[in-house]
């Protein structure tokens, strides 16, 4: 706040907007975003903010809507580009957002941030061979450009060819420049051998990664690695051992440096994943404690991730309980840019006997985007796509 008391106005709304997202304030961030636009309705500066905020809590139309604002006050501004694209990929508008990624391009062609972007766009419309080439044009541009490597190496797992995947991701190990990049290569040859279902592989490399973390003495990231393996553990059958990683977790960030914000914020999640053990150890009983527990933490706080969460969890338990219509009525509520989500959501669907659910897994299958938790449903989709 010491920033904010030395600065403008409209500088102040945007420092305390920013404090209030970093804290876990989201309609706090939204009314000071609000004040910022109605005090300043023609700055895309603020439009774009209150834009991305928006984009943020998935409510993509808004957003689209405010970021088009933004450019038509003005068409050289290049930073609301790249969130329209995305923000019409989520709307499944393809065609809207290949014009705004392209318009990225055409503003700052030197840069390699636009044709990433674009790359993603292309990935995820399945034209593999020209999302590989955008991400090309990235590293001729910047050879260090690490998303580029992580997107062709993505491609090729969805082609299903993790060797070529694998290639690509030493590419980026040959070129880091710190522990940052060498970790990327790391979780993303982990998830190429999680698409393969190769569990032994991927939970190696991500001992690699505590390896990494434990070097730099660096808890916060050690963390995040233990909840990657506790999930990897989870869906390779060894509910024990994923138990053990996620109290590693928590473990981990209690002991680290992070703000109490964030220690909070782990320890409530862990019930979610406490109960998400207990589901995969047949203990109906304790994963509705667990959920219970969850859902109680999360309404006390409001984060709309964990309230999507939340209804995720109930939808998993409503599923195990054979009351598929309340696990649809729960899923629909979830994250839907999550896969994870889009499979169990499919797969209620199949259970309440709806026709929708070969679309559904359809989606799940070809989702074709970056994303840790891809490779866990991603062959169980395609097979309730067939089914």
């Amino acid at each position: 706040m010491a920033l904010a008391d030395g600065a403008s106005p409209p500088e102040r709304l945007m420092i305390r907007g920013l404090e209030a997202g970093a804290t876990g304030k989201p309609d706090r961030q939204k009314a000071l975003y609000g004040q910022l636009v109605q005090a300043y309705p023609r700055d895309e500066r603020a439009l774009t903010l209150l834009a991305t905020f928006y984009f943020g809590q998935q409510d993509f139309a808004k957003a689209v809507e405010l970021y088009r604002k933004a450019v038509a006050i003005n068409p050289a501004f290049t930073s609301p580009y790249n969130l329209l694209g995305y923000a019409y990929r989520a709307l499944e508008n393809y065609g809207e957002a290949e014009k705004a990624f392209q318009k990225y391009i055409e503003l700052i062609p030197g840069d390699p941030n636009p044709y990433d972007s674009y790359a993603e766009l292309l990935m995820k419309t399945g034209r593999f061979d020209e999302s590989i080439q955008s991400y090309e044009k990235a590293l001729a541009i910047d050879g260090n450009f690490v998303s580029a490597y992580v997107g062709i190496a993505n491609n090729q797992m969805f082609r299903g060819r993790g060797d070529e995947a694998r290639k690509a991701l030493a590419r980026l190990a040959k070129v880091a420049r710190n522990d940052g990049e060498r970790r990327q290569a790391m979780a993303w040859t982990a998830e190429s051998f999680i698409h393969e279902a190769a569990w032994d592989p991927a939970v190696a490399e991500i001992d690699k990664m505590i390896a990494v973390s434990d070097a730099a003495k660096d808890l916060a990231q050690k963390a995040g690695d233990y909840n990657f393996k506790a999930n990897t553990l989870l869906e390779a059958g060894r509910p024990d051992d994923a138990a053990a990683a996620f109290a590693a977790q928590v473990e981990a960030a209690a002991a680290s440096s992070s703000p109490d914000a964030v220690k909070e914020t782990t320890r409530r999640n862990a019930l979610f994943n406490q109960a998400r053990v207990a589901l995969a150890k047949h203990d109906l009983a304790a994963a509705r404690l667990g959920a219970a527990s969850y859902a109680k933490a999360v309404a006390a706080k409001q984060i709309p991730f964990e309230v999507r969460q939340s209804h995720e969890l109930a939808g998993m338990i409503a599923m195990v309980e054979a009351r598929p219509k309340l696990a649809v009525a729960e899923l629909a509520q979830a994250n839907q840019q999550d896969p994870r989500v889009l499979y169990l959501y499919a797969a209620a669907l199949a259970g309440a006997g709806d026709p929708r659910a070969h679309a559904a897994a359809r989606k799940a299958a070809e989702f074709n985007a970056l994303s840790l938790n891809y490779g866990y449903v991603r062959a169980r989709a395609k097979d309730l796509a067939r089914s």
